[in-house]
C-alpha cells in the first residue's frame, strides 16, 4: 500500500490529507474548487491494474469507468462536501443506498484458495491470512472464512469453487488490496506484494485490515472526527469513531501504530453480522 497519484489526486479533490499504508506522513492538500480536475483528467491520472480495475483510497479496487464516474462524482459533489463535516469506529460501505454486506449464509462459509505463485512466501502468506481472518471471527459467530488448499493450484478469480482467491502481485502502488461484498465475483482476489514483509506491520494485521474491506468495511478515518484523510460519505456509522481502528490508517491521525484490531472492531462486526 504504497503512495500512488491517484491517492494524492483524490485528496486535492476532497482538500483533505492522503496517503496509503507505506510509511508516508499525512499531508494536507488544500486546493481551491478551481484546482479540481475534471473527470478525464482525474481517470488518466487513476493507477489502473492489469486486470482493468482502478485502484482509490490506496487499498480499493473499483471495476469499471462508470463506477469510477460514480466515486469522482461522490467526492467532488455538493453532497459529499455537505456531508464531510457528519459527525457519527467501524463503517460499512453504502452501495445504491444499502449495506454492502453479505447473506448471513454467505457470511459463515468465506471461501478462500492461496496461490502457489507465491513460492517460498506461500507458507507465511497462509498464516497470515488465518491470523487475519481470526480477529474478525473471535468477535462474530457469523463470520468464517474458509482456507481451501485444494484449489492452491488453481487459486484465481476465475475458480468458482471459492468465494476469493488470495494471489501475489508486484507493485509499487500498494502492499495489498482487497474488494467489497459488492465487487463483481470475477473481481474478487486479495493482492499482495512482498513489501508486507517489510512494511513495518505485522502480515497478520495487514490481512485483518484487508479482510475487513471484503466484509464491507471503509476506511475508519474517512469520517470527519478524523480531521484528515476524507475519501466519500458513502458509508453508515455502525459504532462511535474508533482512531484504534484495523481500519484507520495510522498516518491518518490514527492511534494504533500497528494496526491492531480494536475491541470497537468487534463491536462493528457484531453490529453488522450478529454475535
Amino acid at each position: 500500500m504504497n503512495r500512488s497519484k491517484l491517492t494524492r489526486i483524490v485528496a486535492a479533490i476532497a482538500g483533505v490529507s492522503a496517503l496509503t499504508l507505506g510509511g508516508m506522513t499525512a499531508a494536507d492538500a488544500k486546493v481551491a474548487s478551481n484546482d479540481v480536475p475534471s473527470f478525464k483528467k482525474f481517470e488518466r491520472s487513476t493507477y489502473r491494474a492489469a486486470d482493468g480495475q482502478y485502484l482509490v483510497n490506496g487499498d480499493e479496487p473499483i471495476g469499471s469507468t462508470h463506477s469510477l464516474r460514480e466515486f469522482y462524482r461522490g467526492v467532488t459533489g455538493k453532497t459529499a462536501k455537505a456531508n464531510r463535516h457528519r459527525a457519527h469506529g467501524l463503517i460499512v460501505n453504502r452501495v445504491s443506498g444499502r449495506d454492502d454486506r453479505w447473506s448471513s449464509t454467505t457470511a459463515r462459509n468465506l471461501t478462500y484458495c492461496v496461490s502457489n505463485y507465491f513460492g517460498s512466501s506461500k507458507t507465511a502468506i497462509v498464516n497470515a491470512m488465518a491470523q487475519g481472518a481470526a480477529m474478525w471471527e473471535s468477535s462474530s459467530s457469523r463470520v468464517n472464512f474458509v482456507y481451501v488448499p485444494s484449489q492452491d493450484a488453481n487459486c484465481r478469480t476465475s475458480n468458482n469453487t471459492v468465494l476469493f482467491s488470495v494471489e501475489p502481485v508486484q507493485t509499487s502502488q500498494y502492499i495489498a488490496r482487497a474488494f467489497f461484498p459488492s465487487t463483481s465475483d470475477y473481481q474478487r482476489n486479495v493482492l499482495v506484494d512482498d513489501s508486507i514483509f517489510t512494511s513495518g506491520w505485522a502480515p497478520g494485521n495487514v490481512l485483518g485490515h484487508e479482510l475487513g474491506h471484503t466484509l464491507g468495511f471503509r476506511h475508519e478515518h474517512t469520517r470527519p472526527e478524523a480531521g484528515t484523510c476524507f475519501e466519500d460519505n458513502n458509508w453508515r456509522a455502525l459504532t462511535g469513531y474508533d482512531s484504534a481502528s484495523i481500519m484507520h490508517y495510522p498516518q491518518c491521525n490514527g492511534t494504533s501504530s500497528d494496526l491492531r484490531f480494536s475491541a470497537t472492531d468487534g463491536t462493528g462486526v457484531r453490529a453488522l453480522y450478529g454475535s
